[in-house]
């Protein structure tokens, strides 16, 4: 009879989020932000004796299919040219470690409904999952951090080139040589900066937290694969420059 009961008044609206029912995030990564979201949905245990129950168990599922959607979501990003995380996690130790990084995702929302049913957003920064793919390497790129400190971050300007997001560019001299990618970051900042965000503007990438107040900003000349290769005065500019910012992963890639 109880059970009956509170069934019932399943049919009676509860009570939403502050943000309202339609406030559902984009999923997918947020290059700019450089996190990794999606949703989760779970319908609530009917089985349950009680509403509370019932809503418990809808979070329990809503974590289990934000999980999922997540793993999918994360499989599918771009590492560099030809290889996506999914490819990568064929190596069954590297699946273990992208496994254990979507496992540990921040619940930013959520979302209840008059049946019980619950929906939550998820997300997992994009700096976790690099370094899952990545472990921190022997031997790093060098970064000049002599003189005086006149830049706060980097933005490459590599409009025109079609280049694409991907989880680590490089950037690259004329030679070939990379002179900044995930090598470059501290082992510091692997925790909690990406190899790179990205912008579809100069402006929006200038006024980003990320780069600071006064960041360099340079041209890159040429794409090689997802490499950026830098044009011969934008390169003078970096080498001269005090360019510890790379190491704290301080770079903005901008591409339409």
């Amino acid at each position: 009879m109880k059970r009956s009961l509170w069934m019932l008044a399943l049919v009676v609206p509860l009570w939403a989020s502050a943000q309202g029912k339609d406030a559902r995030p984009e999923t997918g990564v947020n290059w700019e932000g450089q996190l990794l979201r999606a949703t989760g949905a779970g319908a609530p245990d009917m089985k349950a004796s009680n509403p509370a129950q019932a809503r418990l168990g809808a979070e329990r599922a809503a974590k289990m299919d934000a999980f999922r959607n997540l793993l999918e979501q994360a499989k599918g990003v771009q590492i560099s040219a030809g290889r996506t995380v999914g490819d990568a996690m064929g190596n069954e130790e590297i699946r273990g470690r992208v496994e254990g990084v979507v496992r540990g995702f921040k619940v930013v929302n959520k979302r209840y409904y008059s049946d019980s049913g619950v929906e939550m957003d998820v997300e997992v920064p994009l700096a976790a999952l690099t370094s899952a793919l990545a472990p921190a390497p022997d031997s790093g790129i060098a970064v000049n951090t002599q003189g005086e400190k006149k830049y706060t971050g980097l933005v490459v300007d590599a409009r025109g080139l079609g280049a694409k997001p991907v989880l680590t560019p490089r950037l690259l001299d004329g030679a070939g040589k990379a002179v900044y990618g995930a090598e470059a970051l501290s082992a510091e900042a692997r925790k909690t900066a990406a190899v790179a965000a990205w912008f579809k503007s100069v402006e929006e990438a200038q006024k980003s937290a990320l780069v600071g107040e006064k960041p360099l900003v340079v041209k890159a000349a040429q794409l090689q694969g997802t490499d950026l290769v830098l044009a011969e005065d934008a390169l003078k500019k970096l080498m001269e420059a005090n360019a510890s910012f790379l190491a704290e992963g301080r770079v903005a890639i901008v591409t339409p």
